[in-house]
């Protein structure tokens, strides 16, 4: 029975940019995913897009994808998978495709799977009857619709699929769902058809443990102790058979560990319903699936089975909503938190006396459990504690003049204030986000293969 190997190193925009090479290195692969986006990262990237159309797309992808020209030759069986994409695709794979012409890889060949931008066809799809409405709250997307910067269907794996069919080596998406990366890579290895709803449930539960890193190595793991080693981190690697069976594993003498416990807490990470995981791909079932230690750092992942896809693409959509800022000082000394409380009213009391009424504020006080109310017993005996106020309105300038207002406090505030001397803050625009479906009729996957030089 046919196995291949797929290894995630990275889990979000900002991971650690060394793991992929040491996952290359460390072991032999079939597959290599870079998994990059969620909606705070196609927020930011629709503002870089907004401000410069050559980028919007994942900085690291690229810097990470030049670091591995290299490797190619020596693992002529590996292929490359990423949504670093993000908003722009085909500036990112121009990017690869010009380190990989560089190092004499020119024939190589890299495929842009797009389609997933709905902005630059909102109005059509609201002219034929797509609302667009949030599905959080019901509203409607008229409200917002003059506010919108960007409008993204989770595409799935048909298109990368299509890529690898047509012999793509390194396949650069844009908004393609998390776990699709590893299914599109199992269903083109295997064959198995689109409707072939168990083994795209197997694989989707493969890809969903091992998307975010890490995180089912070891990382972020609520019974850390001293004993569990994240000195040279090892990522995941996950082996999918023919069958759709799953073992989750990790390169030899890395750091983590790969255990039931591990994988559980990752299997039941953001899922929602575990019996309906919803993807582009299958409607995955979670809920009678078992973990097996095999040996140590391997998992074996069974009874994962999903049924037909949902009738539905989610849309991750953003719109501008105004400006924020945050600002924080270190208070000391006796009835710190007193102190730190009584200068946060006092900032947003001097705004009120120049005029500024600001639409939301929010003073806390990091040490006392202020971010986790009702969690723990409130403690406001700490002899030193971080004021925090955080602000957003419309205005860019009113919120430019509240972070005038820190400084002050240092000759005009409460005794103890400190840590004032960095630079000050500045107001930055607020992409809300607005979640919502498109039928999957109106939505297809645009697939682009050619050889890096033709790039």
């Amino acid at each position: 029975m046919r196995t291949i190997r797929v290894g995630n190193a990275a889990g979000f925009w900002g991971d650690n940019l060394d793991a992929p090479r040491r996952l290359v290195e460390g072991s032999q692969l079939d597959y290599l995913t870079l998994e990059y986006l969620a909606e705070l990262t196609l927020s930011i990237l629709a503002h870089q897009r907004s401000k410069n159309p050559d980028v919007g797309y994942v900085p690291d992808c690229v810097t990470v994808l030049e670091g591995l020209v290299s490797h190619l030759p020596a693992q002529p069986r590996l292929k490359i998978v990423t949504n670093g994409g993000g908003m722009n695709p085909v500036a990112c794979a121009r990017k690869i495709a010009a380190a990989l012409t560089a190092g004499g890889h020119g024939s190589l060949r890299v495929a842009v799977v797009s389609g997933d931008d709905l902005l630059p066809c909102i109005d059509d799809f609201l002219t034929g009857g797509e609302p667009f409405a949030n599905f959080d709250t019901g509203t409607p997307l008229g409200p917002v619709r003059e506010r919108l910067a960007s409008a993204n269907a989770y595409l799935g794996a048909a298109g990368i699929v299509e890529a690898l069919g047509q012999g793509a080596r390194i396949v650069v998406t844009g908004r393609v769902a998390d776990a699709s990366l590893t299914v599109g890579p199992a269903q083109y290895e295997f064959g198995w058809s689109p409707d072939d709803w168990q083994r795209l449930g197997a694989a989707t539960v493969a890809g969903h443990l091992i998307e975010c890193g890490a995180q089912v190595t070891g990382g972020m793991f609520s019974g850390w102790s001293d004993a569990l080693p994240l000195h040279e981190l090892g990522y995941p690697i996950a082996e999918l058979s023919e069958d759709g069976s799953i073992v989750i594993t990790k390169p030899a003498g890395t750091g983590g560990a790969v255990t039931v416990a591990i994988v559980a807490e990752q299997l039941v990470y953001e899922i929602g319903d575990p019996a309906h995981y919803l993807t582009p791909d299958v409607d995955a079932d979670f809920s009678k699936v078992e973990l097996r230690q095999e040996c140590p750092d391997r998992v074996a992942v069974v009874n994962a089975t999903g049924r037909p896809a949902p009738p539905r693409y989610k849309v991750s959509m953003a719109y501008r909503d105004g400006y924020m800022a945050s600002g924080t000082l270190v208070v000391c000394g006796a009835h710190a938190a007193r102190k730190a409380r009584a200068a946060g009213n006092l900032i947003l009391s001097r705004l009120k006396e120049a005029g500024v009424v600001l639409a939301r504020t929010n003073i806390e006080c990091l040490g006392t459990g202020d971010t986790l109310p009702g969690v723990w017993a409130r403690h406001d005996e700490a002899l030193e504690v971080v004021l925090r106020v955080s602000v957003h309105d419309p205005s860019r300038d009113a919120v430019e003049r509240f972070v005038r207002e820190f400084a002050p406090l240092a000759g005009s505030g409460p005794p103890g204030v400190t840590g004032y001397t960095g630079p000050r803050s500045k107001p930055y625009p607020v992409f809300a986000y607005w979640p919502t479906t498109i039928a999957r009729e109106c939505v297809a996957p645009v697939v682009d293969v050619r050889p890096a030089s033709e790039w």
